[in-house]
């Protein structure tokens, strides 16, 4: 049965406890832009997939652009995903590491890991635009359908900058955090 921070048993008859701990710290770009990008991509695969389900039932046949466009959008969402738990700052880490120690200790490694993902989805941006470059420059076409690969990959830089910018922010936040933040204190 789950526990409360408290220790208090929870069950289906326990009333909610008047402050949830998962409520998402102030961002000065608003969350809800992740949240709705996400809400789009999985409508419309959704809404693909079932179009393409229907098409096969009744005729034999399916529509070939499904596929390529699917997996594009699947990929978009795990990009638009991870800016979401970047600025969440849920993205996997070593709980006994990142945990464990004084509450300096944790404000250096939390600012630490903020950085180097920063890092990483920079460089990733940068180079993904040489690539983005060289399909337009190439004109390479998709596979399945044949329009502008750069359509498709042109994303990829977009969706690393706005990682890198959410792991700066969440290194600024972090920066900011107080020292009583554990003990029950404000945080400034």
């Amino acid at each position: 049965m789950p526990h409360t921070e408290t220790g208090a048993k929870l069950d289906a008859a326990s009333p909610l406890p008047d402050e949830l701990p998962g409520l998402d710290e102030p961002t000065r770009v608003p969350l809800a832009i992740e949240d709705w990008a996400t809400v789009a991509i999985m409508g419309l695969l959704a809404c693909i997939t079932f179009a393409n389900v229907v098409v096969r039932y009744f005729t034999d046949s399916s529509f070939a652009w499904t596929e390529e466009f699917s997996v594009f959008l699947m990929i978009l969402l795990a990009m638009v995903a991870g800016s979401a738990a970047v600025a969440r700052d849920r993205h996997i880490r070593i709980e006994y590491f990142a945990e464990g120690g004084s509450m300096a200790r944790r404000k250096r490694l939390a600012q630490f890991g903020a950085l180097m993902v920063a890092v990483l989805f920079l460089l990733i941006g940068g180079l993904s635009l040489r690539m983005v470059w060289d399909d337009y420059r190439f004109e390479e076409t998709s596979p399945g359908i044949g329009v502008p690969q750069w359509w498709y990959s042109v994303w990829l830089p977009i969706c690393s900058l706005a990682i890198a910018l959410r792991a700066l922010g969440l290194f600024v936040r972090r920066g900011r955090k107080s020292s009583t933040a554990k003990d029950g204190g404000a945080q400034a």
